[in-house]
Formats: C-alpha cells, sequence, structure tokens
C-alpha cells in the first residue's frame, strides 16, 4: 500500500492580524474559520506567505470565535508578520485522492465563500 499526501483543507488569501515573538510557537486561527476550512487544532499545516514568499510548517492553535485572528508564533514570526497574506495548508496521507475543503477569506479573515465549490464550476471539462 502506497500513501500520498494530498490537501486535504485549506485557507485560502488570509490576513496575519499579530505576530508574537515570546509565545511558544505554532499559528492561531479563529475558531469559526477551523471549522469553515474543515481544520483542528494542533494539525500540522504548511502556512505560505503570498506577500514575501516564506514557507512554514508549524500547527494549529485554536483562537477565539468571530475575531478573525490569525496570529504567527514563536520563531515563525521573523518569517511571516502582521498584515502579510497567506494561504494556509492542511495535507493528509492517503491511498487514493481526497476531496479538500478550501475557503476564501476577505482582508479581515471573514468567510466569502467555499473555493473547493467555485473550483469545481471552473474545471476543465474532460472527455
Amino acid at each position: 500500500m502506497q500513501l500520498r499526501s494530498f490537501m486535504s483543507s485549506k485557507i485560502h488569501k488570509a490576513t496575519i492580524t499579530e505576530a508574537n515573538l515570546d509565545y511558544v510557537g505554532s499559528i492561531t486561527i479563529d475558531a469559526d474559520l477551523l471549522d469553515l476550512a474543515g481544520l483542528l487544532p494542533n494539525e500540522k499545516v504548511l502556512v505560505v506567505s503570498n506577500t514575501s514568499g516564506a514557507r512554514l510548517e508549524t500547527y494549529i492553535i485554536e483562537g477565539k470565535r468571530g475575531t478573525g485572528y490569525i496570529g504567527i508564533n514563536g520563531a515563525a514570526s521573523h518569517l511571516i508578520g502582521p498584515g502579510e497574506e497567506v494561504i494556509i495548508i492542511a495535507f493528509t496521507l492517503a491511498t487514493e485522492p481526497v476531496k479538500p475543503k478550501a475557503i476564501l477569506v476577505d482582508s479581515n479573515n471573514r468567510y466569502v465563500c467555499d473555493l473547493t465549490e467555485e473550483q469545481a464550476a471552473f474545471a476543465p471539462e474532460t472527455a
């Protein structure tokens, strides 16, 4: 049995609201956004900055609901700072492709739409 890594969840175009060097580490994400994207506390994620190109792996800490808060903590705050636009991606190991959950947020980290459904509408038709 061969396991492959597939994208399972994504928050697209999120904005970092705070960076805290003195925190132990991780990324804190509004609990509502976690629910919408199908992400869980302590889950490993790849954070990619659309602003600087920086990429890092860390784990999720659940933040306060309804705040739009997305904070980079610890050493990661040297790579990505407040105001940067990021993509937060989780992966899963599976033998077959999985149906990912991807959401788009605005500059205040408020839910805009489900990209999984939007992408399906624009997918090229195959014969």
